[in-house]
């Protein structure tokens, strides 16, 4: 009798293999197959075949016939054919028995996770029928615990519900520790959105009745006075059983400051934390234990990169190498070689921002606040016992601290958007001859002080009285101090806005200049008001809202790390993308044959061409625009476009021939011309620029001289690119550009913040498809994580090759804090 030959099995893809791998038979929740599971399908399988050998009849061919065979007799031959067909019968039954036992709850294990093929594709892994994992919500089945599938909406929805019964257990604790004889209080878990009126209506529809209400755009905190002890009894007990947007509203007792009765913190007294908790929570360990700590959180984000790369991979390319390779590095995409150490711990920063506020007592402090603002918490302490403030900062502080208390000018509310004196910044140089001790702070040379106050509604003569006397107050603090503390510039920042972070466009006035006069007069310009730094033995000037790296030791460390691994030469064309003052192109433009900065700060602008003149570098240019507007057409003018005519041709001191930048105008580029000692106010190397022509002028802004008039292009061998980008990481259509010009095969991406760098590798890193998707934009894009969102515009990059990480190390320019700089090295 013949049987029927089992159906050939579904070759897997690498998911299904990952799905069957051996793992921890405990490690239920995560949907994999465990190694029991493995054995007893093994085992079935095993049964199975067996079984078939049994009844499949042996083929024809191999059967051995004897020459002369004798007939057997009817009943032997009915005998054995009733024999078989009953051994048949026995073994159909045992296998549809085993398959209802395995279908049976008797399984401890059967139906209780989501399958994890199921969960990644939404559709029935290749196990069938026979997959003892759920593929859907339906078939998901309790644990022999009582628990769920934690990736399941069931054991979601329950883990919610035990969230929020221990909200109201934690709130009813904090009911009871409650101030019930202050009527300040503070309701905690407001939307965002709402403002006073939003508030107000809220109170009054849950029957609250109360004295005063104040709520801020974009803050979860709202601020309630109220008459007497029994509205704030009541108000507690309606509050136990209210809520908005799914949020239960606490309240807390709110800490009142003198003077106006403004109401400046929101945080119970139980969950307050000090400033130096806030401002360097890693203070408390060792040096070495915070760079381990460092290293650990570092490794889990380069293992998000590689999740969400492989996420964002076409279903119809095949993995790239890398991803497939980070299987026997950890899961990282690249190896993590470690974390170099900052020469300096203590006192490292070389700017410090203070804000003007006031303390948990009540009293005016400029200093640090104590936590986030959209928490409700506006109040400020004293930076005294942050190990990462130097000693020279924290005494001007104290300095502006103290004139404060006798100014006739208030203090800036955060709540009420009002006042004057908003915060002050320190920016020190060190002098260069200094070595490095990782026990004692800098020996500072130069010093910066910018005072940003809010002009609207004060009268011009009072707010130059006093200027004057804070100038005074500055002097006479700097000279009465027991140790050195260099005084070099004043400026102070007109800013309107609602919060600190003013554009680079704020109006400045200069009242102490070094070398000029000190009556604030119209003498003074706002272009010598620097101070200046040094890095690898180059001397940089630092306008007041200039970007420079705030750990001056640990930068030089950082920049080198960056030219080694681009593989600079003297045929390098090094594109520095958000270069700010200059110091990573200037710092290694003895390696290359030219530097191209692009930067959107014009100070910086006018920084970096003002360094490259101090320090004699002549083959850097930088250019004044956003990256996203120039960088498709500088790569193309320097890597892609043919020879225009009208082009000059140039060469630096070197003899290496390059061709002048056009830049066309709808991209909006403003070049800045260093045309001079008087504009740019650098007395250190005098520049004379009447009697040159027109086109020696644009060749000197390019850092080169014009050639005998050949007309061509200098062809670099090697073209690399270097990016330091703010937080926020660098812009798509720069990603864009520099992900599909097949001129550059080299980029070294320096983040501050790795969340960023994740983002941006995801779509620099990942093959594309032959038919791009066109995005038509996201609704829900605000609630989406920054990885998401790079793994949806990956689906739009145009058809190019895509880098891969090769090598990544962190620098830890910020001890005491849980921030670093991050190197990762691209290459394709």
């Amino acid at each position: 009798m013949e049987t029927t030959p089992a159906a050939p099995s579904q070759e897997p893809r690498p998911s299904d293999l990952q799905s069957t791998a051996p793992s921890d038979p405990d490690n239920v929740a995560t949907g994999e197959h465990n190694t029991g599971e493995l054995r007893q399908n093994s085992e079935n399988e095993q049964q199975q075949s067996d079984q078939a050998m049994d009844t499949d009849p042996v083929p024809p061919t191999e059967q051995i016939q004897p020459s002369n065979p004798e007939p057997k007799p009817t009943a032997v031959i009915n005998s054995e054919k009733r024999k078989r067909e009953e051994e048949e019968e026995e073994q159909t039954s045992d296998t549809e028995n085993k398959k209802k036992n395995l279908n049976s709850s008797s399984n401890p294990l059967w139906k209780t996770s989501l399958c994890s093929y199921y969960r990644r594709y939404g559709a029935n892994c290749s196990h069938g029928e026979m997959c003892r994992y759920a593929h859907g919500e339906e078939e998901l089945r309790p644990r022999p615990d009582n628990t769920w599938d934690p990736t399941s909406n069931k054991a979601k929805e329950m883990q919610k519900a035990d969230e929020m019964e221990k909200d109201e257990e934690v709130e009813d604790e904090e009911q009871v520790a409650l101030d019930e004889s202050s009527l300040d209080k503070c309701l905690v878990g407001l939307p965002r959105k709402w403002v006073h009126d939003a508030l107000k209506k809220f109170l009054e529809e849950k029957g609250i009745s109360y004295k005063t209400a104040k709520k801020k755009k974009g803050m979860e905190v709202g601020f309630v006075t109220f008459e007497n002890i029994e509205q704030v009894e009541s108000a507690m007990e309606i509050l136990r059983e209210s809520s908005s947007g799914g949020k239960t509203i606490k309240l807390r007792d709110a800490i009142k400051k003198s003077g106006d009765g403004g109401l400046v913190e929101g945080m119970n007294s139980s969950t307050r934390k000090s400033v130096r908790e806030v401002v360097t929570p890693l203070a408390h360990l060792s040096y070495s234990d915070q760079l381990e700590h460092k290293k650990s959180s570092l490794s889990q984000l380069l293992k998000k990169l590689t999740r969400n790369a492989r996420k964002a991979c076409p279903d119809d390319l095949p993995l790239p190498d890398w991803i497939l390779e980070s299987r026997e590095i950890g899961g990282l995409p690249c190896k993590l070689e470690g974390i170099l150490e900052s020469p300096l711990t203590n006192g490292y920063r070389n700017k410090c921002e203070f804000s003007v506020g006031y303390s948990l007592d009540g009293n005016i402090t400029v200093g640090f606040m104590l936590g986030n603002f959209r928490e409700g918490v506006t109040a400020v302490e004293e930076p005294t016992d942050c190990p990462n403030v130097s000693k020279l900062a924290c005494t001007y502080a104290k300095i502006f601290q103290n004139f404060l208390g006798s100014s006739e000018l208030p203090v800036w509310n955060r709540i009420n958007n009002t006042g004057f004196w908003r915060q002050l910044t320190v920016r020190e140089g060190r002098n260069p001859d200094q070595g490095i001790n990782a026990e004692s702070e800098m020996q500072i040379k130069e010093v910066m002080l910018m005072i940003q106050v809010c002009s609207t509604g004060v009268e011009e003569e009072v707010m130059k009285a006093e200027f004057e006397k804070m100038r005074l107050a500055f002097s006479q603090g700097a000279n009465d101090a027991s140790y050195s503390l260099p005084l070099t510039t004043i400026v102070v920042q007109d800013h309107t806005g609602i919060s600190n972070a003013a554009p680079a466009d704020c109006p400045l006035i200069p009242l102490l200049v070094a070398g000029g006069g000190t009556d604030g007069s119209d003498c003074l310009s706002i272009d010598k008001a620097n101070i200046h730094d040094y890095i690898s033995n180059l001397c940089f000037s630092i306008s007041p809202t200039a970007f420079f790296q705030v750990n001056t030791l640990a930068a030089e460390r950082l920049y080198k790390l960056a030219g080694d691994w681009a593989e600079l030469s003297e045929d390098t064309l090094l594109f520095d993308v958000c270069c700010g003052t200059g110091t990573i192109g200037l710092t290694l433009a003895h390696r290359v044959g030219m530097v191209v900065g692009i930067e959107m700060n014009e100070s910086a602008v006018s920084d970096a061409q003002r360094n490259a003149i101090i320090n004699d570098i002549t083959n850097c240019k930088f250019i004044c625009a956003k990256a996203e507007d120039v960088m498709g057409s500088l790569l193309k003018e320097y890597l892609g476009a043919p020879t225009d005519a009208s082009s000059k041709v140039i060469s630096n001191s070197n003899g290496h021939s390059k061709k002048t930048e056009k830049i066309s105008e709808d991209t909006n580029v403003k070049l800045e011309a260093t045309d001079g000692q008087e504009r740019n106010g650098v007395q250190e190397k005098d520049i004379t620029d009447s009697s040159e022509k027109k086109e020696d002028i644009s060749a000197t802004d390019a850092g080169l001289t014009v050639s005998d008039g050949k007309e061509k292009q200098h062809r670099f061998k090697n073209v690399v690119a270097i990016v330091d980008p703010p937080r926020v990481g660098l812009h798509p259509t720069v990603i864009k550009a520099l992900r599909t010009h097949p001129g550059i095969r080299r980029l070294v991406y320096i983040s501050c913040n790795p969340d960023s760098l994740v983002a941006n590798a995801i779509e620099l890193c990942t093959p594309t498809s032959d038919k791009p998707v066109i995005n038509k934009g996201h609704k829900g894009w605000r609630n989406i994580s920054s990885a998401g969102l790079a793994r949806h515009r990956t689906k739009s990059m145009p058809n190019s090759e895509h880098f891969r990480p090769v090598r990544s190390m962190a620098v830890d320019l910020f001890p005491h804090t849980n921030h670093c700089e991050m190197v990762m090295l691209f290459q394709r």
